[in-house]
């Protein structure tokens, strides 16, 4: 950070003389110097180079009015005013609140000005870092001699092998010193949360509208299970959303809790919907508990906001109906959502807290933010016991926290507050909307087939786009009103083939090829489902990325009109199966895989598949338990019915579980089975497209899918010695037990 922007007056010289001895004086103390071309150039320089630490202009020029425009894309941007003996100071005390700082013009003193101007930036970057990373710049700057952990000595010990002098060269030095041990006092402790750990987690909260906040370090797949073992007691009854991320699966099958799953919907696309209003009423509730054996009133819900393609639910109604102790908003993808209006009312931190519930919400700042991976918070709002929620907390963290991903989950909050963290999150929502347009322009223009995207017909409104039930793009049978809405950086583009009613065209473009193709050409796709590409236009997307993937797309569709060969389009693919693709073409590739999706009638067999649940036995923690009992066999996929699954079976793309630890599929739930059938003969008719299938793994013997069950005797009701859940069937616990 060490641009000045200097707005020189030339008309007279001793202003322009003034200027260039300062502008000597400056480079001297390590500044650069950027001449605008007027004030419009200078407000878009401020925007677009966050390294500016100051502006010089002159008084009798642009006054105040220049000042404020400054202050409204950055309120600490340090602003010097040049002015001369004559020059009108007409200054009111509000005036005096925007950051500006007078000189004179005079010869001789570039020097003195100089050396002020420096102070004042050393205070705007002092200003403007947040409390930890604040002291761990302080710390790795003194160089201290540590006889402590890690073992690299801030890398000293990489530079004492030859192949360590290439880590080293890599990472740098700062990443090697900054690297540093929890016995620095000076810094605090993670895990104790005291010193400048506290003071972030602290400045954290006030930015993200929590009451509490903690740093978490190895992603929201922790932060998920801390806040599970604290909310929910072993032997509770716990509702949670079907489409969780798999941690949520993990946590059951680490605490032994009772499960009552909301069941959300799912439309032709494969684009996971929302949990229908109805499900989170009291009326509701008392019918699953009744249900389900040994299920009591539920402590604690978990639910899935937004969903992977971009779907936010009214969170206010969730808050005021849902009749729970607490209720825990996953919200891996949206860690922005506190910083635009269009967000109100859908996030677990909007708003004030409710009475007699506490809030938690999950973010992953890595995904859609500016931090390392694996760092990810824990928002709350409500009533803890902060000790024993501590106790669930340190269960789930190493007592050697990367301090480099703990500052970066605390830079992430700095660089989200005030006016420029809003315009952040503006600039990536206007950058999609255009995106979204732009597509939709091409597909106007476009002869034949083009791409389309996912979304209402009017996007005019800069808005989070509501779901309703008189609409039918998006493919949702019954949609509750004011409930559901889509999050407009989450871009879903729709290749051709399915109509948003389920109807397969005779004609079809597979997703997966246009992935692949993009792929080859160095552009990464989010989420690839049946029929479209899920891309997500974070705050690091520009111009630049954007308008590249629309050349990617204008070139797939090029190539594929021109019915190439799969050798010179995916060459990639070719390299894995060339006998398989020796003569194959691109349109051909496409048909044999849309063929396959018409023989299995795909958009049925999902409706089916994720309407009826597998029949739950036992709870995930009982089946995990007889798992590493040894009580597992392994079963082929065709065979699985009847038999009861020990681990979770879960297909990517969707990416949920479809099949939980202790469920068993029944003729009921037979097009579960249909379902991963077909994901797996796909894969064996087209190599290089086969599913990724997390419980699943073919035996390279056989070529037969198989999966892991519970042997027989170990899938029958009764009590284990490690149970406190599973008991027989429609039996209660007694208030002894």
């Amino acid at each position: 950070m060490n641009i000045i922007a200097i707005m020189n007056d030339v008309t007279a010289y001793f202003k322009e003389e003034a200027l260039r001895e300062l502008h000597l004086e400056l480079e001297k103390e390590g500044f650069r110097i950027a001449y605008p071309q007027g004030k419009a150039d200078l407000l878009k320089l401020i925007e677009n180079n966050a390294r500016l630490c100051g502006v010089i202009f002159d008084w009798d020029t642009f006054s105040l009015e220049l000042c404020a425009e400054i202050s409204q894309l950055n309120k600490r941007m340090p602003v010097y005013a040049f002015a001369n003996n004559y020059s009108s100071l007409d200054v009111k005390l509000s005036d005096l609140q925007l950051n500006v700082r007078f000189f004179e013009y005079a010869l001789g003193t570039a020097g003195d000005i100089a050396v002020k101007i420096r102070q004042s930036t050393d205070h705007y970057i002092d200003t403007i870092l947040p409390p930890l990373t604040k002291a761990l710049f302080k710390y790795v700057k003194e160089e201290k001699y540590t006889f402590c952990t890690p073992g690299h000595m801030g890398g000293t010990a990489f530079q004492k092998s030859p192949v360590g002098t290439l880590f080293y060269d890599f990472y740098g030095e700062n990443t090697m010193r900054s690297d540093i041990s929890i016995s620095v006092t000076e810094l605090g402790s993670l895990l104790d949360h005291s010193g400048p750990h506290k003071e972030a987690e602290e400045y954290i909260a006030r930015t993200f509208n929590a009451e509490r906040s903690y740093i978490v370090t190895n992603g929201t797949s922790t932060a998920n299970k801390i806040v599970g073992m604290y909310s929910s007691p072993a032997g509770a009854t716990i509702m949670i959303d079907r489409n969780c991320h798999k941690s949520l699966t993990h946590l059951m099958m680490m605490s032994n809790v009772i499960p009552i799953y909301f069941r959300p919907t799912r439309n032709a696309y494969g684009i996971l919907g929302g949990i229908p209003k109805k499900e989170f009423t009291r009326e509701s509730i008392e019918e699953r508990v009744k249900n389900t054996p040994n299920a009591t009133w539920p402590v604690h819900a978990v639910i899935t906001n937004s969903t992977y393609d971009g779907l936010l639910y009214n969170t206010d109604y969730i808050k005021q109906t849902l009749d729970v102790k607490s209720i825990h908003f996953d919200s891996a993808w949206v860690p922005y959502t506190n910083f635009s209006p269009i967000y109100k009312g859908l996030c677990g931190m909007s708003g004030d807290r409710v009475p007699g519930k506490v809030i938690y919400e999950t973010q992953s700042t890595h995904k859609l933010l500016a931090a390392f991976s694996q760092a990810s918070m824990i928002h709350v709002k409500g009533d803890i016991n902060e000790e024993t929620f501590n106790e669930a907390y340190m269960m789930h963290t190493s007592t050697s926290p990367h301090y480099g991903i703990v500052a970066s989950t605390e830079m992430s909050a700095a660089m989200m507050r005030g006016v420029t963290g809003k315009r952040l999150i503006n600039d990536s929502i206007d950058g999609a909307v255009r995106f979204r347009k732009e597509i939709r322009h091409l597909k106007a223009e476009s002869e034949g087939w083009f791409f389309d995207v996912w979304q209402p017909d009017n996007i005019d409104d800069l808005a989070c786009w509501p779901l309703n039930p008189r609409n039918k793009w998006h493919g949702f049978a019954d949609m509750d009103e004011d409930h559901m809405y889509l999050d407009p950086i989450k871009v879903t583009l729709l290749t051709p083939g399915l109509s948003p009613d389920g109807e397969l065209e005779a004609s079809g473009i597979p997703a997966s090829i246009v992935s692949k193709y993009l792929d080859e050409h160095g552009i990464i796709v989010e989420k690839t489902g049946p029929y479209n590409l899920l891309f997500l236009f974070s705050i690091g997307i520009d111009k630049t990325k954007a308008l590249s993937l629309l050349r990617a797309l204008t070139d797939f569709k090029r190539v594929y009109d021109l019915n190439l060969k799969v050798q010179s389009v995916l060459p990639s693919l070719y390299n894995e199966a060339p006998e398989f693709y020796k003569n194959m073409r691109i349109q051909e590739l496409a048909q044999g895989i849309h063929d396959l999706t018409i023989h299995h009638n795909l958009p049925d067999l999902m409706y089916r598949a994720f309407e009826v649940l597998p029949e739950m036995v036992m709870t995930p923690h009982d089946a995990f338990q007889e798992e590493v009992r040894g009580n597992i066999e392994t079963c082929e996929l065709d065979d699985l019915l009847g038999k009861v699954n020990a681990n979770m079976i879960l297909p990517y793309p969707p990416g949920v579980p479809v099949v939980m630890p202790g469920e068993k599929l029944t003729e009921q739930s037979l097009p579960v089975l249909n379902f991963l059938q077909m994901l797996c003969e796909i894969g064996e008719h087209y190599p290089g497209f086969e599913t990724d299938i997390h419980g699943l793994h073919r035996n390279n013997e056989t070529g037969k899918y198989e999966v892991v069950v519970l042997k027989e005797h170990a899938a029958s009701t009764g009590d284990k010695p490690s149970d406190t859940v599973k008991k027989a069937a429609g039996k209660k616990p007694s208030a002894e037990e």
